[in-house]
């Protein structure tokens, strides 16, 4: 993956234009954020504006992100007026509304899509609430969340789902409606929220318009997706902790690297502008996470007392690029480069210092592509994914040697990405079979993406075969729910048996338990 430095006008914009647009962008989070005006006169609504739903994110012990999105028309530019809109806000212990214990008015803004953000504060810890808006006369559904224990508290349990890779084309959410019928405290969603290419014929569902590049476009593709009442039900009923993998940009992308040849610059700088825009515009994300232009700081911690702590990484918009190109290699040659990089310098710094500094049991690792390093090939030809970890081999083996030798307490790795169930211990070294084991990885599937599943796919099957740490392997869709207490993390991997048309049923297909201190995973 090479980027060429032409000056292509295929995104619309060239050189020059491009950097005044570079200086105005950045200079959004001042007027988005503390503007001090006067808000417009309520606008007069034909249809909700609430019609994307409402949603709560980064729970911490005191407070939580409330999010909404003002958007009557919200496939045809949104249908708001080109000014603030003022929007009042309620949180309350019951869903009634009859003891409100925080309220205020919030801007929604032009240039931010008039998407509302409130971080809610002066709450109290390990508690549900509920919560609504109010444009004029039109209140919005009523949402559910809650905050996280206190920081020193042990809680006895904590139940969280984690999911990822939702093609809206390939299939129905048919997952989520069992989500939502679970007592969880917390969804984890681990990239591919949307999928960025143009709309294909001949599937269970259609994309919006073609490939995403300008921000009306991500915008409206975002709202193709949370017009799904399956997932915005979801959003409404839990708190979510995001991040993101590729395709809410563009496909294996690896920091300013885009996967097609002949992309300036300029071009793959604007379109990330937009599409980091568009996903903080959609997602309950607090201010630390406001885009700065082409970059968003979107690592960050969430922790739930002294039983868990979440450590929230992004594994694309530092790395560099891919060794060998992106696909199936052998591990060779710049796959060993001392200065390639996963997560970059500055993330990795902040991870192990977190980690050092954790004093809960279960320390989690919210990412998105599979750390264990899987061989595909057959006999000697061993052959890795070189958009994973193992194509950054120095990174991941520096990361595992640090659980090992700072005694890191119970790493438990949580993976998106390969549209596939993986249960797999983690070694020191990979090519010992003696090595001791460091943490464990569970990589959940699609929600969606690729089909139906629960096919027979020959790689994987040589693969959970020859690779001695694969515990478990599954082709199905679904997601995973997690149940932590002080002494065991219990996985239930459940999967919908059909996603190309709604209402599957659910089954658990296997359930895994890790027990605190003892890194790997067994069947229960």
């Amino acid at each position: 993956m090479n980027m060429q430095t032409n000056t292509s006008r295929r995104y619309g914009i060239p050189r020059r234009e491009f950097l005044r647009y570079m200086a105005a962008v950045s200079a959004i989070p001042t007027l988005g954020l503390n503007l001090q005006g006067q808000a417009a006169e309520t606008p007069h609504f034909k249809d909700t504006p609430f019609s994307l739903g409402v949603a709560s994110g980064d729970p911490e012990p005191d407070g939580v992100v409330l999010w909404t999105r003002l958007a009557p028309q919200p496939l045809d530019g949104g249908g708001m007026p080109d000014r603030p809109v003022a929007v009042r806000w309620e949180v309350a212990h019951d869903e009634s509304f009859g003891d409100v214990v925080q309220s205020g008015e919030a801007l929604a803004m032009p240039q931010l899509g008039h998407s509302v953000h409130v971080e809610v504060d002066k709450l109290q810890p390990h508690r549900w609430y509920f919560y609504r808006f109010h444009v004029g006369d039109i209140t919005s559904p009523v949402g559910r969340t809650r905050t996280a224990p206190a920081l020193d508290a042990i809680p006895d349990r904590l139940r969280f789902a984690f999911t990822s890779c939702q093609h809206y084309e390939t299939g129905y959410f048919n997952g989520y409606p069992h989500m939502q019928a679970e007592d969880l405290d917390l969804v984890v969603h681990l990239g591919d929220y949307i999928y960025e290419a143009a709309a294909a014929d001949n599937k269970p569902r259609k994309h919006i318009g073609g490939e995403l590049v300008q921000l009306d476009e991500y915008r409206a593709r975002y709202a193709q997706y949370r017009l799904d009442e399956t997932l915005q039900n979801t959003h409404r009923l839990f708190p979510w902790l995001v991040t993101w993998d590729d395709h809410e940009f563009d496909n294996n992308y690896a920091n300013l690297v885009s996967e097609e040849e002949g992309v300036s610059p300029e071009e793959f700088l604007f379109r990330r502008i937009n599409a980091y825009q568009a996903y903080y515009e959609f997602m309950p994300l607090r201010r630390r996470s406001f885009p700065q232009g082409p970059q968003m700081k979107l690592y960050r911690g969430c922790q739930y007392g002294r039983l868990a702590n979440f450590h929230v990484l992004d594994t694309r918009q530092y790395r560099t690029d891919q060794p060998n190109g992106d696909h199936q290699k052998p591990m060779t040659g710049k796959v060993f480069d001392p200065q390639a990089t996963m997560l970059g310098a500055e993330q990795e710094q902040w991870l192990m210092s977190n980690l050092l500094q954790s004093t809960s049991t279960w320390n989690v690792l919210a990412q998105q592509v599979m750390m264990a390093p899987l061989n595909r090939g057959e006999g000697e030809d061993r052959r890795y994914s070189m958009d994973q970890w193992p194509g950054y081999e120095v990174s991941r083996r520096r990361l595992l040697r640090f659980f090992h030798d700072r005694q890191i307490p119970n790493p438990v790795v949580l993976t998106g990405d390969i549209h596939l169930n993986w249960v797999n211990d983690l070694q020191l070294d990979f090519q010992d079979p003696n090595s001791p084991l460091v943490g464990t990885e569970l990589v959940g599937t699609s929600m969606t993406s690729a089909g139906n599943g629960g096919n027979f796919i020959p790689e994987y099957e040589r693969a959970a075969e020859q690779n001695d740490f694969v515990r478990w392997y599954n082709s199905n869709r679904g997601y995973v729910s997690c149940e932590l207490t002080p002494d065991r993390w219990t996985s239930y991997f459940r999967t919908t048996p059909f996603v190309d048309k709604p209402g599957a049923p659910l089954e658990t297909k296997a359930t895994f338990v890790i027990e605190a201190g003892m890194p790997g995973a067994k069947p229960a």
